[in-house]
């Protein structure tokens, strides 16, 4: 085991040995509750906009209205989507921590600049900045912890740093219950729990990528890596499922009370079942990630859309027992959310370390315009009066859909990864 002190404060190189074998010290705790809580800082922003925008359109405050709330959601998504693509492959040239404590510190800023915007324009491009933060890092996230995980625990390690996305979320709605219709707080709460965490993660993340192969890989790394044999196919195949699975995500996230209240149910039961969707999530997600790495993830996440469309399906169906109701609900939370976590674990497997962080940014940002597209499809069906069933319908498509993209995956390519790595 080889284990140098860079010459930057808690900048430790460290190598596949260490990470693969070392078991519970001091230091292996700190990158499993340090990106954890970046992922709560990214549950925020799941759900932070949801929480202010009805009072800013009600009050009419910064000049919003419907029109103005729908383009600043509409590019906060650019925003992340942005940051996943450009920003996120950027750690595999110049090492995970490093990005990952500029993308916290950039979020930050910007979040608390937020609570100071003059008018509905400039809300708009600070959420815009904030989001590309956000949206580098998760990628970078996720692609640290896999580098830092044992060997075979990859899908484990993936869904439980993710629960931190889910807690965020649910944090971030309670939080709006405390202190709305002041909604600034909102922002200058995110933002100054960011500024907190960034000073931890610059000193007590090792960095995950060896010197050497952080030497090799900045001249040689980025999108067109992906286009080389044996990636085109997988790197496609997992952006669609990437894709689907943010659809429903945020399609889910956006609607669900408005479609169970089209199907007939009161509004009060919709917010409910909402809730009761993100805790099946945090449940699906410790489930998913111990099944993924004692059965190997492709089986596991092709299982999760297949049931997360079935679910969907039935929930076209009205159902007057409540009890049923809930249970239903919360079963298609424990497979919608981790099957589009899966995916991500499922990259960081196939593709080497040194690819890590660009395949994910990739899954993500094209995922992100699923993001977008969900919300804006159901809401067309919404607009249309059409919303109950169809919405379901097209949500469980969207979960078949996901299923055909993975199956198309080769299964020669673990194997690839695996010879590219043993040449390097």
């Amino acid at each position: 085991m080889q284990l140098s002190v860079g010459s930057v404060p808690g900048s430790f190189l460290i190598n596949e040995d260490y990470m693969t074998t070392s078991p519970s010290s001091r230091v292996s705790r700190w990158p499993v509750w340090l990106c954890w809580l970046a992922m709560v800082l990214d549950g925020f922003d799941l759900v932070v906009l949801g929480t202010v925008i009805p009072t800013l359109i009600k009050t009419g405050e910064l000049g919003f209205d419907a029109v103005g709330a729908t383009l600043v959601a509409t590019i906060s998504l650019v925003g992340v989507g942005a940051g996943a693509l450009f920003i996120a492959p950027l750690s595999d040239r110049f090492g995970r921590r490093k990005l990952m404590v500029a993308c916290v510190l950039w979020f930050s800023v910007f979040t608390l600049a937020v609570a100071w915007a003059p008018n509905v324009a400039v809300f708009g491009v600070f959420r815009f900045l904030a989001g590309v933060g956000l949206g580098a890092c998760l990628p970078v996230a996720l692609a640290y912890m896999n580098d830092y995980a044992k060997a075979g625990s990859a899908g484990k390690s993936t869904t439980r740093t993710m629960t931190g996305y889910h807690v965020g979320a649910v944090a971030t709605a309670f939080l709006a219950l405390l202190v709305i219709p002041d909604w600034r707080i909102m922002f200058v709460v995110g933002g100054i729990a960011g500024l907190v965490l960034a000073p931890f993660l610059w000193f007590k993340l090792p960095e995950t990528l060896p010197a050497a192969e952080t030497a090799r890989t900045q001249e040689q790394t980025g999108f067109r890596d992906l286009a080389r044999k044996p990636y085109p196919l997988v790197a496609v195949a997992i952006a669609a499922a990437s894709f689907m699975g943010l659809l429903l995500v945020y399609g889910l996230n956006t609607w669900l009370p408005q479609l169970m209240a089209s199907a007939g149910y009161p509004v009060s039961a919709g917010l409910s079942l909402l809730l009761v969707l993100n805790l099946g999530a945090v449940a699906g997600l410790i489930i998913a990630g111990i099944l993924a790495d004692k059965h190997g993830t492709k089986p596991i996440v092709l299982l999760w859309f297949g049931l997360s469309a079935a679910c969907l399906a039935l929930l076209s169906i009205k159902v007057d027992n409540a009890f049923l109701l809930n249970a239903l609900v919360f079963v298609t939370g424990v497979f919608v959310f981790s099957a589009q976590v899966l995916v991500y674990a499922w990259v960081s497997q196939l593709f080497p370390a040194r690819l890590r962080a660009t395949a994910l940014g990739f899954a993500a940002g094209v995922g992100r315009v699923g993001a977008i597209a969900g919300p804006a499809v159901t809401g067309g069906l919404v607009a249309a009066g059409i919303a109950y069933p169809w919405g379901f319908y097209a949500f469980a498509a969207a979960g078949a859909l996901a299923v055909l993209a993975l199956v198309a995956v080769p299964h020669a390519i673990a194997a690839a990864r695996t010879a590219e790595e043993q040449v390097s």
